[in-house]
């Protein structure tokens, strides 16, 4: 494994994986295209298609789905961009129109979350359809997104941990990342006459873990007590997952005056929301039996 790595390479090195000249994009008529971009692209489509499957097999109109992604799509995307502008304000502030620039990255999943939710509820208040339904036939789809999606972090060399010298450690050369992404330790562990950090790939453990609560919503979905349970689950379990995983990321976006981090925040109010909430739906139900 080499000392010193293009800029261009990232490598494993306690798998022996070495990949050399990984670019973060290609170009097609002069317009460089980002595969951040790319990956998130055909996230969509796979999940559209798994959203429109789900519907049909629960006897909803699949296709109505495809109408309701676009207005939740783009109401994602604002709200990705706005929770990251928010918290990174002193990014921007000298050059605010910087923040429509969402091609050089800054996309906060939860904020999409949020943002998409709110077109959800208020797409389906004015169709008249059943909200909690909805929320359950689309956050499966959400997942899928986000499974690919961190991929494009791998790509755009983004959202990592500290230091490992675990069996997934990733090196990534110091001029491919941000300068703010290296911490004092991650600084200290780059040895002599090399020129790359060795990190926690957590675009990877996230990838993984998300694909496993897929697996489970997916399997068990089908023996929900309620309409809104599926989202409960997504709600506990991926906020159990980002917590864990913020909580070794570097890029972490931080309450402004605190030193927590604004994802660990909100990952327990969901964590405790959809306990509480279950817990109160469970207990309805049993009443009306």
């Amino acid at each position: 494994m080499p000392e010193w790595m293009d800029d261009t390479s990232v490598a494993f090195p306690n798998l022996g994986i070495y990949i050399k000249n990984l670019p973060d994009g290609f170009e097609i008529f002069g317009v460089t295209i980002k595969l951040y971009g790319v990956f998130i692209a055909i996230g969509v489509v796979i999940a559209l298609t798994l959203i429109s499957r789900l519907a049909d097999t629960s006897g909803q109109d699949g296709d109505s789905y495809y109408d309701m992604a676009v207005v939740t799509l783009l109401c994602g995307v604002i709200g990705a961009r706005l929770y990251y502008v928010i918290f990174e304000w002193e990014l921007y502030k000298d050059a605010p129109l910087s923040v429509f620039n969402i091609r050089e990255g800054g996309l906060a999943i939860y904020g999409g979350i949020i943002g998409g939710v709110i077109a959800i509820i208020l797409y389906c208040k004015k169709k008249k359809y059943n909200t909690w339904q909805r929320l359950d036939t689309i956050f499966p789809g959400v997942l899928v997104g986000q499974i690919l999606g961190r991929f494009g972090n791998f790509t755009n060399r983004e959202v990592f941990g500290g230091y490992s010298n675990g069996l997934f450690a990733m090196r990534l050369p110091v001029n491919a990342v941000r300068a703010r992404d290296i911490t004092p330790e991650l600084a200290e562990h780059i040895a002599e006459g090399s020129n790359y950090i060795q990190v926690h790939p957590t675009f990877l453990y996230e990838s993984f873990c998300n694909l496993i609560l897929l697996t489970l919503i997916l399997v068990f979905g089908k023996k929900k007590a309620f309409e809104g349970e599926v989202l409960l689950w997504y709600m506990a379990g991926y906020g159990m997952i980002r917590f864990i995983i913020e909580g070794i990321r570097t890029d972490r976006l931080l309450i402004p005056g605190t030193g927590i981090a604004v994802s660990q925040a909100l990952s327990l109010a969901l964590i405790l929301s959809a306990v509480i909430l279950e817990l109160v739906f469970r207990t309805k139900q049993r009443k009306t039996v």
